[in-house]
Order: C-alpha cells, then structure tokens, then sequence
C-alpha cells in the first residue's frame, strides 16, 4: 500500500514540505489511537532479536538514523513502526534555521536524496524539554556544532550538547562529518578529532553512569583516513562507530547530469551509497580485528542490503532513505530476515 498509494501521492509534492506534513499526519494517527495499530502490523517482538551492544540492551538492530527526527518531536509514535532505537538530531547548542530553501531533493531515478538541510534545529535545549517525557524508547543523541562557531571553539558546543542531553539519551553520536555545515569535516582530521573526543571522553568519566560515546564517520575518507579512525577509536577509548554519513560523490548516479549539477552542493544518501558504506564497514571491521563496535548506515533498501552490513561487521544497522523510499515495512523484513539467517 505505501510503494503503491502513499509514496506516488507524497512523492508529487515539495520533499521538506512532505515530511512536514508526515510528521503532523504522524502525530494526528497516532493520538487517536493509531499507534496501537501499527505496532500489531509493525512490530516484530523476540528475543532472539536483542542485541547487547556498547553496553545496552536493543530491543532489535534496526534503528532510525538521525536527521529524520532532528528535533525529538516524534520519537515515540516512529517507535510505533518496530524501530529498535531512535536517533534524534543532530542538535546544536543554539537554535538555527539551516542552509536557505531548497535543500531537499529526490533522485528517483536513484532510490536517493540530495540534503543540504544544515544542521536546522531547535537548540539541544528544546530537544531535552521533549525527551523528558520519554519512559521507553531506547534513544541516541547525535551532537553537532552551530554554524557561527569556529572549529578552534568546537569542543564548546560539542560538550554543551552532551551535558544538556546527557539524563535524557541512552548513547552519543558526534557528528564531524555532515557535508553541509562549512569546515565542519575538517574536524575529521587526526589532530582536532582526537582532541575532541578525548575531551567528551573526560567529560563522560566525571560522570556516575557515563554513557557510549560513537563518531559517525563520511563514506568519503581514504583507507589511510580510515586507519587513522581505527587508531583514534583506540587512543580515545570512545566506545564504536557509525560508518557512514551523507556522501559527496556523484559517481554513477542514473538521474541526468543536468539535474543533478542543477541540485548543487549537498550529502548525497540512499541506494547509490549502498556498496560505499558496505566497503567502509568491513575495512574498519577486519582492519581492526572487531575491536570495537560499528553501526552501519547508507542504502539499506532491502534486508539483504541490512544482511549484508551485518555480515561486514556491523553489530546495528540504521534507516533513513530507505525508510522513506520502502516505507515502513522495511524494519519488520529486515528483522525477519535476521531471524531466519
């Protein structure tokens, strides 16, 4: 019913527009008791599901990756769909609108989307009002920086965000590698990133119950960048990885190269990023002898797609494109198709 009614019907209007409007239909469904619903159709309960990881119980590997819900405004109803966890964010100290308008694009042709969204969000602060109410979602917290701060300040904003959201997620995600925030990846150098991870690490050893704390990385970086993570993850003793973000590559893209250099700048996500992300995941995981944990993200369409991420080494996976492509059914065949593996 979603590939065939829904997504046609939605796909017709502005992408920024419709999940607006999804999230506000979202909402509606659910407070008139919807949700209910969907969980029976949804939801997929076994134990054999569980996943032990970084020291917390997922109810199942399947998450929502962050971006979808920036702002934990909906955190509870996705749950409804069988995620097993929900990354909210990225959140940023202060409130800020984001790139201008435009900056949301379908590649239909490619199972994929062009974002440039920068960062829009509320503030961390508002992300924490909502997340008060939260008594059973299994929720991460993807931190980022504001625009106006200089890299030299960074490690302000990033430890503003892990003290404001630190009562109110289960993990951390420190986001260096979005694409649409100037200079923000050059905090993926060895030298700052280091910095910056070392610095929340202490941070997070000052507390009584100190949460994971995990980099999401670009499926952009080289294998000698990628061994630069793997000796970083040790040094800082941080607790996995998120392999992979949005990427800036156009390569082999079907959707006519006029369209696509009329889009412009942007991080790039869905099917074309499948076989990247695949290859980031496993490199990381037999350079580094398992050695830590790595959720894997980018194109997962299908469960053999999330099948395969595992097989490379990824302990959870995440859905973001794919989610909104497939619909929501994708969590619950993926989740089948672990068990019967």
């Amino acid at each position: 019913m979603y590939k065939s009614i829904l997504r046609p019907l939605l796909f017709k209007f502005d992408p920024e527009k419709v999940h607006y409007f999804t999230f506000t239909l979202i909402r509606f469904l659910s407070a008139i008791g919807v949700g209910s619903i969907f969980r029976k159709i949804y939801k997929l309960n076994d134990p054999d599901l569980k996943r032990e990881v970084f020291g917390l119980t997922f109810p199942n590997p399947v998450g929502l990756a962050a971006g979808f819900d920036k702002d934990a405004r909906l955190y509870k109803e996705l749950s409804n769909f069988g995620f097993g966890f929900i990354e909210i964010g990225t959140v940023t100290p202060k409130p800020q609108e984001g790139n201008p308008k435009k900056r949301l694009f379908r590649l239909k042709k490619d199972k994929a989307i062009i974002n440039r969204m920068g960062f829009n969000n509320g503030g961390v602060d508002e992300a924490v009002e909502r997340l008060r109410k939260n008594k059973k979602v299994l929720v991460g917290g993807n931190i980022g920086k504001n625009k106006v701060t200089p890299n030299e300040e960074a490690e302000q904003d990033y430890l503003y965000c892990f003290e404001a959201l630190f009562d109110h997620v289960d993990y951390f995600v420190v986001n260096v590698s979005s694409p649409n925030t100037p200079n923000l990846r050059a905090l993926q150098d060895k030298e700052p990133l280091t910095r910056l991870l070392r610095t929340l690490k202490e941070r997070n050893s000052e507390k009584n119950h100190p949460k994971p704390i995990l980099l999401k990385i670009a499926p952009d970086l080289t294998d000698e960048q990628l061994l630069d993570i793997i000796e970083i993850v040790e040094n800082t003793k941080i607790d996995g990885v998120i392999a992979t973000n949005t990427t800036i590559s156009r390569s082999g893209l079907q959707t006519e190269k006029e369209k696509v250099d009329e889009i412009g700048a942007g991080g790039l996500s869905g099917k074309p990023l499948t076989s990247r992300s695949t290859e980031v995941i496993r490199f990381l995981s037999e350079k580094s002898n398992r050695a830590f944990p790595i959720i894997g993200v980018g194109g997962i369409h299908s469960a053999a797609d999330a099948l395969e991420k595992i097989e490379a080494g990824a302990s959870l996976v995440q859905l973001y494109t794919g989610f909104i492509y497939e619909g929501p059914g994708l969590i619950k065949q993926i989740n089948k198709a672990i068990l019967n593996a």
